[in-house]
């Protein structure tokens, strides 16, 4: 998988709270994003991502990220908004079953884990490193998700046991040698359940004419594109850059 260095990280607001031993935290009654530094070599850090609609009605997602670590330990925007976005649609996803792909820290899936739905977080099966976060993120949380390795285009029997009513990706199409595999996999889960969507949000890069290319050759269509930054809080979108888009996919049965 291609580093994603070029791309520029979110702005993020700081407390001077450091993280101790219980990972402690403050809770506001917004949904400002907040960042809790540690002391350790590592730059680990915990942020604060809060969803609300008025004062008395929201909560926060806290989230375990690693600087210094590959991008899989880390909150990128299109996590940020597809995480919005499915909090502005919380009604669409209490009680049914989803599955996030290429989770790492896993924001959206916790989010719909919050409005409750059933999520599975999956990320690939190889990087054990992001499944042990994936898993102390929902302890962190107090979440009941189900953590699974899947690596796409390949059929380990993990991926037989998912029924998805909603796939979510958040940024899974960076590295165009992963789309096709990304695509299969999608795909089958998609025909398993009638009525099912694939939501994603991801950065409007070279690759689109690709991304095009592959829904044909996969009967995929899209029912649904708008501006990613649209679905935002202004104080959110003045924090985040980038060109994204969220769509919303299902498998098209006229072909």
């Amino acid at each position: 998988m291609a580093p994603r260095d070029k791309y520029k990280k979110p702005k993020l607001e700081h407390q001077s709270e450091q993280i101790d031993g219980n990972e402690a935290s403050s809770v506001e009654k917004d949904d400002r994003i907040s960042l809790e530094s540690s002391s350790d070599e590592e730059m680990t850090t915990i942020s604060h991502h809060y969803f609300s609609s008025t004062e008395d009605d929201g909560f926060s997602i806290r989230i375990i990220e690693n600087m210094k670590e590959e991008y899989g330990l880390f909150v990128w925007p299109s996590s940020i908004i597809l995480a919005e976005y499915i909090w502005q649609q919380k009604s669409r996803f209490s009680g049914v079953n989803v599955v996030e792909l290429g989770a790492g820290t896993s924001l959206p899936g916790l989010v719909a884990a919050k409005v409750g739905a059933h999520v599975t977080l999956t990320d690939d099966s190889n990087r054990s490193e992001v499944l042990d976060s994936m898993k102390r993120l929902c302890n962190v949380n107090d979440l009941n998700c189900r953590v699974l390795g899947l690596t796409w285009g390949v059929w380990d029997p993990p991926v037989f046991s998912l029924y998805p009513n909603i796939i979510l990706g958040a940024d899974v199409f960076y590295d165009t040698a992963a789309f096709d595999d990304l695509f299969a996999t999608v795909t089958y889960l998609l025909q398993k359940c009638p009525d099912s969507v694939f939501i994603t949000t991801y950065h409007n890069r070279s690759g689109h004419h690709l991304i095009e290319f592959l829904m044909e050759k996969w009967q995929l269509k899209c029912t649904k594109l708008v501006d990613g930054f649209s679905l935002l809080p202004s104080h959110k979108a003045s924090n985040l850059s980038g060109n994204i888009q969220l769509a919303e996919i299902v498998f098209d049965t006229s072909k």
